[in-house]
């Protein structure tokens, strides 16, 4: 039995599909059960990370877990219920800001991923780390922007450049690991197939939504005042930071997925068709 924890998220929901689609035995945790839409044969059970001792129910019978966690969330009471419960592997869903060996880590992003991996790791089970740098789904905030009307879509650093993965990329890796041997032990780092600005990310969903959309730039400083005010500031900083070091810079490409899944990447422009509804 697979448990995906953060399961009605969209990196757990895509797994869930992936892990379902394929005949896999797979379980999901939600705190409402009746509202978790997910497919049919899949076992929902009801528990809340911030209440460990519901998660019970779900962890009984597992063997392997895929986990997706809130930014800043104390892990070690869940781990202790995880060890108790015997599961055998975990497959976290780390970031890419995490830089092996550094100590201390170059920013909270990177720290917080990297003190998980370590709690984990020191659980002395099987486990995979996934990490992630900028998802495609960060495109998702410009979606707001549209509904206001116009065609110009506002943010920092212009010419950041990132490897945007989709969803469905970091489920079907997620899916590959979990189980297998082959990947004990293992760190991934998960991109996209092609570097691209967050100018051509607009550009590119403009000709999906058939719209001239462009980006216009807004000083940094601006835009971390803004997000300050209902977000962690120290998070905003480093999220802002990370991308204020890539500009200029193409992203790093591989072929991970590829190997994982057998298959290349999809590109930023089947992400935009996919999620076409999001911005109209």
């Amino acid at each position: 039995m697979i448990l995906v924890i953060g399961a009605t998220a969209h990196f757990g929901r895509q797994t869930v599909e992936a892990l379902a689609g394929a005949g896999r035995k797979v379980r999901a945790l939600s705190r409402t059960p009746e509202k978790a839409g997910l497919p049919e044969g899949v076992e929902v059970v009801r528990g809340d990370l911030a209440r460990p001792e519901t998660l019970g129910p779900a962890l009984d019978g597992v063997t392997e877990l895929f986990l997706v966690l809130p930014y800043g969330m104390d892990v070690q009471p869940l781990l202790d219920r995880v060890r108790q419960a015997g599961v055998r592997q975990i497959v976290f869903l780390s970031s890419g800001a995490v830089v092996d060996g550094a100590d201390p880590q170059p920013d909270v992003i990177g720290a917080y991923h990297a003190r998980v991996e370590e709690e984990i790791a020191a659980m002395g089970i099987d486990r995979t780390f996934l990490r992630l740098f900028f998802p495609a789904i960060n495109s998702l905030a410009w979606a707001v922007q549209l509904q206001g009307g116009g065609d110009v879509l506002r943010g920092p650093h212009a010419a950041a450049a990132a490897s945007v993965v989709h969803e469905r990329d970091v489920a079907d890796a997620a899916a590959a690991v979990l189980g297998s041997p082959d990947h004990f032990g293992r760190v991934y780092e998960l991109t996209g197939p092609q570097s691209l600005t967050q100018t051509e990310q607009v550009e590119t969903l403009g000709r999906a939504l058939g719209r001239e959309l462009r980006f216009e730039e807004v000083p940094a400083p601006a835009v971390r005042q803004q997000l300050s005010q209902f977000m962690d500031a120290d998070f905003v900083a480093a999220l802002l930071d990370l991308m204020a070091d890539t500009v200029g810079k193409p992203a790093p490409v591989n072929d991970t997925v590829e190997h994982l899944t057998g298959r290349p990447p999809r590109p930023y422009t089947q992400w935009a068709a996919d999620n076409l509804a999001a911005f109209r």
